[in-house]
């Protein structure tokens, strides 16, 4: 994980990757879970048996299950100790380039596109490059906005 000790320490690394999170298994319960939560039960992500004769061969995470991942992934690629909480202000440009077969390993690349002062804190524009173990394509292409406050 990446720290940094002020807030305003992020605006000279407009530009830059800010930090890598760690690896997230994405397994069946989870995807299952995730069905569940929001009513989607597609049988691409749920039935196994069907799955296996579509076209990934398997069951899939949900695209929405792989954003929400965001949060988790943000919390182990980077943190800045002087902020004392942070806001979700939003999200812009979201693409799923590739799927998310069930049992798949996922990290995320963020990097840091924007720092707007805002009073009491700053606005932070992040490219989050979700990737999958062992393949070349990213599974998640998104611009989070996030409002931290000091």
């Amino acid at each position: 994980m990446t720290s940094f000790e002020h807030l305003a320490d992020l605006q000279a690394r407009v530009g830059e990757e800010v930090g890598v999170s760690e690896w997230i298994t994405v397994d069946q319960q989870r995807i299952n879970l995730f069905a569940d939560a929001t009513g989607d039960h597609q049988w691409i992500h749920i039935d196994a048996e069907r799955a296996a004769k579509g076209p990934f061969g398997t069951t899939i995470a949900h695209g929405f299950l792989t954003l929400s991942l965001l949060p988790e992934m943000s919390a182990s690629a980077f943190q800045v100790l002087d902020t004392r909480m942070g806001v979700n202000y939003g999200l812009d440009r979201v693409r799923f380039p590739a799927p998310v077969p069930s049992g798949s390993r996922l990290r995320g690349r963020f990097k840091l596109l924007k720092y707007e002062p805002l009073e009491g804190g700053a606005q932070l524009t992040v490219e989050v490059t979700m990737e999958r173990e062992g393949s070349v394509k990213p599974v998640c292409v998104a611009e989070s906005l996030a409002r931290r406050y000091v």
